[in-house]
Parts: C-alpha cells; sequence; structure tokens
C-alpha cells in the first residue's frame, strides 16, 4: 500500500470514530436492511432457523426489523447525546454474545461501535447466521467500519470485556476476566404484575411477554403477581393467541417433561394445553412454565421487587405506582436506552 493510501486510510478511520458519521453509516445500513426483499429475507431466516431449531422465521423477522429500526441517524445521535464529548481513544473491547434469541447481543456490538472501539466479537453458535449477516452488511455499506468489527474464536489483548452467560457461566467469567474493566451479566427474567382491572385486551398483551420468542429471553415474564383473590384460571380462559406453539417440537419436549413430573409428584398447578401455570414464589420458572403469586398491596409488592432486583430484568404493569414498569406487550422492544441487567453500557465504554 502506497503511502497516500496509508494516509486515506488513516484519515478515514479517524473520520469515522467522529460519533456523527459512525451514526450516518449504521443508518445506511438499516436503510439497506429495512429495503431488503422479502424472499432474501425468507432465506435468511430458514438459515437460521437450520442452525437453531428455536428461531423460527416468525421471531427471527420480530427481532431482525426490530433492530433495523435502531439504526436510524436520530435515534443512534439521540442515544448518545449524554455521552462525554470527547471520548476514549480507541480500544479493544471483547464482547461474548449470547445466543437465546435472534440477535440478542446486537446492542452490545452497536454500543461498542458508536462509541468508537474495537469489537472483539465472540458470537454464539446459536445466533451465528443472523450476526454474521448483519456485521457484514454493515462492512459492505461502510468497509470503513471493518477495522471495528473482529470476529474471533477467543478474546485477546482486549482493553476491556462485556460477556454475557447463566449463572454458572459467569462465575467463570468474573474470575477469568477479572483483571480488565468489565461487565459481566448473569440470569435475569422478568415479572408481570396484575392490578385486575385490566381489560381483556390489556390481558392477552401479557401473553406477548410471556410467550414471544417461546419464553426464552431474559425479558419474557416467567412470574406473575396476581392480587389476592385473583382467580388464576381467568388467565386461561381467554383465546390463547401462542397456543399453536405447542407445536414446536423442541417447545413440546420441554411442556410434557414438566407436566410428567407435577403430575408423578401430585403439584398442583393448572394447564390449558400449551402451558403451566403454579403457584411458586420463585422467579425462574421452567420453560412452558408461569409461576404465580399473591400479593396483599401493591406497596408492598413494590418493596418486594426492589429487594429482589438483582434477579429482575422488567417489571410489566400498567400500574403507573411501580417504578419503571413497562406497559403489557412492550417487553420485547426494548429502545436503545433500555439497558440489559440496567447497567449503562454506553457509560461503561466511555468512561473505563
Amino acid at each position: 500500500m502506497s503511502y497516500v493510501c496509508k494516509q486515506i486510510q488513516i484519515f478515514r478511520t479517524y473520520f469515522l470514530m467522529n460519533p456523527e458519521n459512525i451514526a450516518k453509516a449504521l443508518h445506511f445500513t438499516g436503510e439497506h436492511l429495512r429495503q431488503l426483499p422479502e424472499d432474501e429475507k425468507e432465506n435468511l431466516f430458514l438459515g437460521a432457523q437450520s442452525k437453531n431449531p428455536w428461531f423460527i422465521p416468525e421471531y427471527s423477522k420480530l427481532a431482525f426489523d426490530h433492530y433495523a429500526n435502531w439504526l436510524k441517524e436520530e435515534v443512534l445521535l439521540d442515544w448518545i447525546k449524554p455521552c462525554p464529548s470527547h471520548w476514549k481513544m480507541q480500544q479493544s473491547i471483547g464482547l461474548v454474545l449470547a445466543g437465546n434469541l435472534p440477535l440478542v447481543g446486537f446492542h452490545d456490538v452497536l454500543a461498542v461501535l458508536i462509541t468508537g472501539h474495537q469489537a472483539q466479537i465472540k458470537a454464539s453458535s446459536q445466533d451465528e447466521v443472523l450476526m454474521d449477516f448483519i456485521l457484514q452488511t454493515i462492512i459492505e455499506i461502510e468497509p470503513g467500519l471493518q477495522s471495528q468489527i473482529k470476529k474471533v474464536e477467543r478474546l485477546r489483548g482486549m482493553d476491556a470485556v462485556i460477556a454475557t452467560g447463566s449463572n454458572n457461566t459467569s462465575r467463570y467469567f468474573e474470575t477469568y476476566f477479572s483483571k480488565y474493566p468489565h461487565i459481566i451479566r448473569k440470569n435475569r427474567t422478568s415479572v408481570g404484575v396484575i392490578t385486575g382491572h385490566e381489560t381483556e385486551e390489556e390481558v392477552l398483551a401479557f401473553y406477548k411477554d410471556m410467550f414471544s420468542f417461546f419464553g426464552l429471553g431474559c425479558r419474557n415474564i416467567s412470574k406473575l403477581f396476581l392480587p389476592k383473590g385473583y382467580d388464576p384460571t381467568k388467565l386461561m380462559q381467554l383465546d390463547d393467541p401462542f397456543h399453536d406453539q405447542i407445536h414446536h417440537h423442541k417447545y413440546l419436549n420441554n411442556y410434557e417433561y414438566i407436566k410428567s413430573i407435577y403430575l408423578v409428584n401430585s403439584i398442583n398447578h393448572f394447564d390449558n394445553g400449551h402451558y403451566i401455570l403454579k403457584e411458586d414464589t420463585g422467579f425462574h420458572s421452567p420453560l412452558s412454565v408461569i409461576y404465580y403469586e399473591f400479593y396483599e398491596s401493591i406497596e408492598e409488592l413494590s418493596h418486594h421487587l426492589e429487594n429482589m432486583k438483582e434477579n429482575i430484568q422488567c417489571v410489566v404493569s400498567k400500574d403507573s405506582n411501580l417504578h419503571s414498569a413497562i406497559l403489557p406487550g412492550q417487553a420485547q422492544f426494548p429502545s436503545l436506552n433500555d439497558y440489559a441487567d440496567n447497567i449503562d453500557t454506553l457509560k461503561f465504554l466511555t468512561n473505563f
């Protein structure tokens, strides 16, 4: 490469380090993704499903379309407004991405790119198809961002780490990455609070938060809090919009396994042929099971949830007295400011 070409490349990289210019480049990527022909999307989603049977095209499309809408210049610039005007020099950020939902790790990748750092990405084998497509599209639309995107089998030479895993793997991460500035995420789940005054439409909205993506995400409700005296079977008397999920073989296997355990051990539960309701003080219910618990007052419940906040990703309710509650039906559509584990990723990347 000639001296002039090297200088142009250096200038181009410096130019892209400006967050406004990175936002523009990502905006063009978003435009391309939003205008992708339906047949290309269909082939992409079928490819994702062949790699991971949980990623049915319906859910891949839901995630793909939502994240593509993040890639708008005005949305990205609004996101980075609170960041300091003078950012750190480019650093290498190791990312260990989750793969339980389609593109679930994209927020971390986007945060690293928009702050001008290099993303050293250890992607999940469960989400390689969609993630690789998005990353390759970013590079094709703006080749200058290629230096910021590096897929790896093993993290090396990083300056900081953001890793997401189970409670077991997080203990390993805490030890292995202890010498680096880091964010280590553990298992979390979400809860729904029924007031007893919901319309049928609002109750059905809770179904979206419980069963979209088969209930596999940390933003899926796995536990419902019901007002004392509320009949939990009322929830099952509605026309279950997700009942067809029972025909998915992996979901069905989970459902039948848990059901057989409850029946053999005479454990009280309610069953509608798609999911099971079980009274339980726990938060992390098995797949196809929703725990429920009764509460005396919203004030008492609010205090309880505050004490348990390390286990909770989202609280879903129409009750405005619950701090930071998300309206029913909205849990699976986070904004860029909805940070996993409530840890501000941008603040970490611009201050470590």
